[in-house]
């Protein structure tokens, strides 16, 4: 058969977004960070806002997000990415804002900006990739690392007494009266992804029919900072994380 035959339109199956660039991605093998740059560049595609959206990228792994979705972007110190947003889309209601922050920028150095955001109801999206690991830095504590969980920083695991306790971020943001959807899904196999891509579209059509913050967060694996293979990376997930950061919507007005 003509190679010209098989891709008619009618005879293609699945081909990448335009929204995704070529350029090669620098996360480590298994990372769930790919994913949802993909999904996120799906919806932007299918609601076909890429000339409407604005992108806000802080420090940490996600840092070269601006690398990959062919939308503007701009770039926030560490933990800052809610107020630039904040400030983005009151200059630019018609815009769709989102941040994309891990968890050591958005629960640990942003916790301050995050919540205010969240509790003034800016009609953001926040994406938040929560892997309980500092990933680029060297695999240390971050407020999100399990109880037991061995990191850079925690050789013999996480314990109470002298680390603290992990952080809900997310519940707690569900109960501040600016959010209008906050919800916690993950990216490890097809129907997960799905259905954080249902997720992340409600979000932005939220944000744009000015019902204040929704709030999404993935969470992910860090199979590198972990220390084990991607597919044990995602079981690990599933029997660890999950448990305490169970997936599903935790408020939707």
């Amino acid at each position: 058969m003509d190679i010209n035959e098989i891709i008619k339109p009618e005879n293609l199956v699945y081909k990448k977004t335009p929204i995704l660039k070529d350029n090669i991605l620098h996360y480590c093998p298994g990372c769930s960070h790919g994913v949802v740059h993909k999904i996120i560049a799906e919806v932007i595609e299918e609601m076909n806002i890429q000339e409407k959206t604005i992108g806000v990228s802080p420090v940490g792994c996600s840092v070269f997000a601006y690398n990959y979705l062919d939308i503007d972007w701009q770039q926030a110190a560490h933990g800052r990415a809610p107020a630039l947003a904040t400030a983005i889309k009151r200059l630019m209601p018609e815009k769709y804002v989102f941040t994309y922050q891990g968890d050591g920028d958005l629960a640990s150095i942003g916790t301050a900006e995050i919540m205010h955001a969240c509790n003034r109801g800016e009609n953001i999206v926040v994406i938040f990739i929560n892997n309980a690991i500092y990933g680029m830095t060297g695999g240390q504590m971050a407020p999100t690392t399990l109880l037991g969980q061995v990191t850079a920083t925690t050789p013999y695991g996480r314990k109470a007494e002298l680390n603290g306790y992990p952080l809900k971020i997310t519940e707690l943001i569900a109960q501040l009266e600016g959010t209008c959807y906050v919800t916690r899904q993950s990216v490890q196999n097809p129907a997960s992804v799905r259905k954080a891509k249902k997720a992340i579209r409600k979000a932005f059509e939220n944000s744009q029919m000015h019902k204040g913050t929704s709030f999404v967060e993935i969470v992910g694996t860090c199979n590198s900072g972990w220390k084990i293979p991607p597919v044990q990376a995602n079981k690990w997930m599933e029997e660890n994380m999950f448990p305490f950061y169970p997936l599903g919507d935790m408020k939707d007005r």
